[in-house]
């Protein structure tokens, strides 16, 4: 289970699992644009979604941008898999090179820290709940939730605010 540090406000304040279960220092992003999103291997949305954050992590992995996926199974028992299945579906399917963490949870009782911080700061259309797989925040630099986005929305459809927070033309 992630556990959160001493808040100070911020995204990088988080220590989380990556998928084979050390502790990752969310501070090793600090001053990056991150994408953070809960995934699924078996929604309707995991082919377009794996594609297009693909090219967005080719376009702009070298200018301070990251994406982490965090596997979730609360919608509909969608990623049932093991972390290690969740890798290999990820990596040898979609040809990911992005962070995949943890399974977590993103909403009740369970839910990740990490996740309340972001669900703190951008509030969805049915509250804070998430409503289903692959549902996007944007966090900036200063590690503060900017965007949050819903699961419909295509990741290059957000490209605009991406290159707005990295400062690219």
């Amino acid at each position: 289970m992630a556990s959160p540090r001493p808040a100070t406000g911020s995204f990088y304040d988080f220590t989380v699992k990556d998928n084979k279960g050390n502790d990752v220092d969310l501070s090793i992003y600090k001053g990056q644009v991150l994408l953070v999103i809960n995934v699924a291997s078996k929604c309707g949305l995991t082919n377009s979604n794996y594609d297009e954050l693909n090219e967005l992590y080719r376009k702009y992995k070298d200018q301070g941008f990251e994406i982490l996926a965090f596997p979730c199974n609360q919608f509909g028992s969608q990623e049932p898999g093991s972390n290690t299945e969740i890798e290999d579906f990820v990596c040898t399917r979609f040809k990911s090179e992005f962070p995949i963490f943890d399974k977590i949870e993103v909403n009740g009782d369970n839910t990740a820290p990490v996740y309340k911080f972001l669900k703190e700061g951008k509030w969805g259309f049915f509250g804070d709940d998430i409503q289903w797989n692959f549902t996007k925040f944007l966090v900036d630099k200063e590690g503060k939730a900017s965007h949050r986005y819903y699961p419909t929305t295509p990741p290059l459809s957000i490209e605009h605010d991406i290159k707005t927070l990295l400062g690219v033309a």
